[in-house]
């Protein structure tokens, strides 16, 4: 196996419309091997298959952007099959790794169903893990993106920036890989801070060099200029805060009061459908689709609604 190389695993869920949404990225770099964000228990052993079909020589590194359910829940089941592998994770998320049982609760109140979906995870081995020191040894650069997690990290590897959910979940929507005719959404967390998210945005913008290649978590990967897409993001967030902020206030809704910010989320939605295109080309998405970005939608407005509370 000659030369650098990139894949997009596909780790469908029995979840409506959640496919083509989480994704796993397997590559190579300077002669090592990795993946980045494995994916939910319930697909780790789909994923070795796949890894398995790609004769990968060994697997060195598994790299997270950080340790939710549905990006680092398989890690376990990868060191099993490949114990060798030297993991990073961010030293906040990494005792939900190690002692998984917290983040196990937290995701069974937080996700519901979507969790046990996912299925529970296995303890990772301390031993396993590394820190940043030792990726950057071998070529990869780590950079601290928290807003959608207060330890999400993004990875840049030779042509290629993996930055998780850190500009929020994206689609080509059927078009070439380097079109702004594409869907974006924001992905904030239920304690929301829109400055450290934009912080992040910059800090990717800033790096040097800027890389060729976005590779998203959710989903996919966009070649075209990368610098105007993720300013696109730090855009869409001001939009956000700002269309939420003004349409809670014109009908007199407290944003503290969840229930109600909750129904009145499709006055919401068309108000952002109007203010932000980039948001409103989720209408051409397929129906089942369409009602998962519905349900992960309302998931934002909660943090950013949150946030306005506070």
């Amino acid at each position: 196996m000659g030369g650098e190389m990139l894949h997009l695993i596909d780790l469908d869920q029995e979840l409506p419309g959640q496919r083509r949404f989480i994704s796993c990225w397997v590559g190579s770099h300077q002669g090592k091997y990795f993946v980045v964000d494995p994916g939910p228990p319930s697909t780790g052993e789909y994923l070795v298959a796949r890894l398995e079909a790609l004769h990968l020589p060994r697997l060195d590194f598994i790299l997270l952007t950080h340790s939710h359910l549905d990006h680092a829940g398989a890690t376990k089941r990868m060191l099993e099959r490949w114990p060798e592998a030297k993991v990073f994770c961010h030293r906040v998320g990494r005792p939900h790794l190690v002692d998984p049982s917290r983040l196990w609760q937290g995701s069974l109140q937080v996700l519901g169903h979507k969790a046990q979906v996912y299925g529970e995870p296995l303890p990772v081995p301390e031993s396993s893990l590394v820190d940043k020191s030792y990726l950057s040894e071998q070529g990869i650069s780590v950079v601290a993106t928290p807003g959608h997690a207060p330890h999400h990290v993004s990875f840049f590897c030779g042509e290629n920036l993996f930055l998780g959910e850190a500009a929020g979940t994206f689609s080509t929507l059927g078009q070439p890989t380097g079109s702004l005719e594409c869907y974006l959404r924001p992905a904030t967390p239920p304690r929301f801070f829109p400055e450290v998210a934009d912080q992040s945005l910059k800090a990717m913008l800033e790096h040097t060099p800027f890389p060729h290649r976005l590779c998203f978590a959710h989903h996919g990967q966009f070649e075209g200029d990368g610098k105007a897409l993720l300013e696109q993001a730090r855009l869409q967030l001001k939009i956000w805060v700002q269309i939420v902020r003004e349409t809670l206030a014109e009908a007199a809704i407290n944003p503290a009061d969840e229930a109600a910010v909750q129904d009145f989320t499709p006055e919401l939605v068309a108000n952002l459908h109007q203010a932000d295109s980039f948001f409103a080309r989720g209408k051409n998405l397929p129906d089942d689709i369409c009602q998962r970005e519905e349900d992960f939608t309302r998931q934002t407005l909660r943090g950013i609604s949150g946030f306005l509370a506070r």
